[in-house]
């Protein structure tokens, strides 16, 4: 059987590197990126450079042509200090996912799995969990953040159901709605999964001494390489990803199976086939023994 095609964006990237070596051994992949190098300084040889925030799409289309999957990583940083700031380099970020999207969709691309971020939602944990207002977050609360990141990543959400929905196709030759006759939701329906993910990175103890309540918060948003790698290939590769009306749209965290954790993973067990191997509390069970259990670390899963 051929290998699927997958285009993967932000190539060069820090979570593309924790998932690449399986994913170039399950796909043909195209790697996109606006550097040929990673954070390491590594050269990323079969990398094409391109700025995916340009809005001349047809200086990329031919990248998503015969592509059955496109995995967006892309992320521009931020540049501004004041976080009210944010909200211009957010916006080229939210530009970026629309060109993905758009591109994909006019190239026939059958599904696009897209990084979101847990701070899509960040407001419920910030105002209610660490405050034990609410126990666990869902996927399909309403998205809501405190911050532009996070309102950036929500609104990748948003547009993805849009072209996951097909009900983009609404309007006649001039211009005028077409609500009636069965017109609404004539386009085709994309496949969208929207991953929420939590904490990437192996939990270093030195970076939280005399904080552990932040410690206790990633202990539970904590996803491993392999856990990772293993929702992306599930994003990818399960047959239907329909949600109960019928959108081919999915919400899913992205984090391992921690005792900690306070974001539901109901969403990427039940659509995907998500099953993680990791677990935060036996992964760092020694650094949990020596930082937790003293004096001042205060009860508690998170905060």
């Amino acid at each position: 059987m051929a290998k699927k095609r997958v285009l993967m964006t932000g190539a060069a990237g820090y979570v593309a590197a924790q998932m690449l070596p399986t994913l170039r051994a399950r796909y043909d992949l195209v790697l996109v990126d606006v550097t040929g190098k990673t954070r390491r300084g590594d050269e990323l040889a079969d990398v094409t450079v391109v700025d995916l925030i340009d809005p001349d799409r047809s200086r990329y289309a031919t990248l998503f042509e015969g592509i059955d999957a496109v995995v967006h990583l892309g992320y521009k940083r931020r540049q501004g200090a004041n976080p009210m700031d944010h909200f211009f380099d957010e916006k080229q970020n939210v530009e970026m996912a629309y060109n993905v999207f758009r591109t994909a969709y006019d190239a026939g691309v059958e599904r696009v799995v897209m990084a979101s971020s847990n701070h899509a939602a960040d407001w419920y944990e910030h105002a209610l969990i660490h405050r034990r207002g609410m126990e666990v977050v869902d996927p399909y609360a309403l998205p809501l953040s405190d911050n532009f990141y996070g309102w950036a990543k929500a609104t990748y959400e948003h547009m993805g159901f849009l072209f996951a929905c097909g009900g983009m196709d609404f309007r006649d030759a001039s211009g005028r709605e077409r609500h009636t006759g069965g017109n609404l939701g004539t386009a085709r329906k994309m496949g969208v999964v929207m991953v929420r993910i939590g904490a990437p990175r192996e939990l270093d103890i030195a970076l939280y001494r005399g904080d552990p309540g932040t410690y206790k918060r990633d202990l539970g948003a904590y996803i491993s390489p392999r856990d990772l790698t293993q929702l992306f290939v599930k994003a990818i590769d399960a047959p239907r990803i329909e949600n109960e009306h019928g959108v081919p749209w999915q919400v899913v965290y992205g984090i391992s199976n921690n005792t900690r954790a306070f974001w539901s993973l109901a969403s990427a067990r039940t659509a995907l086939g998500y099953e993680p191997e990791d677990d935060s509390e036996v992964k760092f069970a020694a650094d949990i023994r020596g930082v937790l259990l003293g004096d001042g670390a205060g009860g508690g899963r998170v905060g």
